[in-house]
């Protein structure tokens, strides 16, 4: 009887050792994850819950591996566990898909906070990547949140990757005009302009002989952020430098001939 009663004795240290130093150690290894995730400048929310995941799974494995210990068949709990975890998955499909998403854009992260993309069929400035979703402002000042499976299911174009972009702009003027003078005006605005950058050199060009009017592109470099400035302002000068030199811009027109019948 002693010996029966010893055994129990033993078998239940030996389970709450395994469950208390079970429980501690699965903290710290929760409090690595996180610390490893913030050194790697993971999102801090998706540190914190993938660390969150990971330590509710080890008090899982240790709860069980206590109870057997006690000498409690496990096999069921297992199955209940197994079983709940696999409707829980199917009920969450599209939970799931996002937060794998998530986990992708913040691994090879095609954007970061602050950048103005096109993704997932809208296009604003990120301002925040969270599990499931990613927070976009649109140009007017609205918000938009936007899956994270829409956002990697699809194109992603970053307009804040790279220094520079190229301002691509076409004015007609019409057949009557000087082709070289208004050449001329093109280039001399774009070289007035401080903001166009000298390398890559800007294109000017005629481009096509359209229905009613001489076609030109205009593609000038700038940085980044002086895109809408550049584009906005060289347009503006083109239409009052054009007006000055008496050079026109097409536009369409229609002749309406009328018949009087007596």
């Amino acid at each position: 009887m002693s010996e029966s009663i010893l055994s129990i004795i033993t078998n239940f240290v030996i389970a709450a050792a395994i469950l208390f130093g079970g429980i501690w150690l699965a903290k710290r290894i929760k409090k690595y994850i996180a610390a490893t995730m913030e050194k790697r400048e993971v999102d801090a929310l998706l540190a914190s819950f993938s660390s969150n995941i990971a330590y509710v799974a080890l008090v899982a494995f240790v709860v069980i591996a206590a109870l057997g210990q006690l000498g409690i068949q496990t096999t069921s709990f297992v199955a209940i566990i197994g079983a709940a975890g696999l409707a829980i998955a199917l009920s969450l499909q599209g939970s799931l898909s996002n937060f794998a998403s998530g986990v992708m854009i913040v691994a090879f992260r095609p954007f970061k906070v602050g950048d103005f993309v096109e993704a997932g069929g809208v296009s604003g400035v990120v301002e925040g990547i969270q599990i499931f979703s990613t927070q976009m402002r649109t140009g007017d000042n609205k918000e938009i949140i936007v899956p994270n499976s829409n956002i990697t299911g699809g194109n992603i174009t970053n307009y804040s990757a790279k220094d520079t972009r190229r301002v691509d702009m076409v004015f007609g003027i019409g057949y009557d005009d000087d082709i070289k003078k208004a050449k001329e005006i093109l280039i001399k605005l774009l070289e007035e302009d401080e903001r166009v950058l000298k390398d890559p050199e800007p294109v000017v060009a005629v481009s096509e002989l359209a229905d009613s009017s001489v076609n030109f592109v205009v593609r000038p470099w700038v940085n980044s952020a002086d895109f809408w400035g550049v584009k906005f302002d060289y347009t503006e000068a083109v239409k009052l430098t054009f007006d000055k030199e008496g050079i026109s811009i097409p536009y369409p027109q229609q002749d309406v001939h009328m018949h009087t019948v007596e």
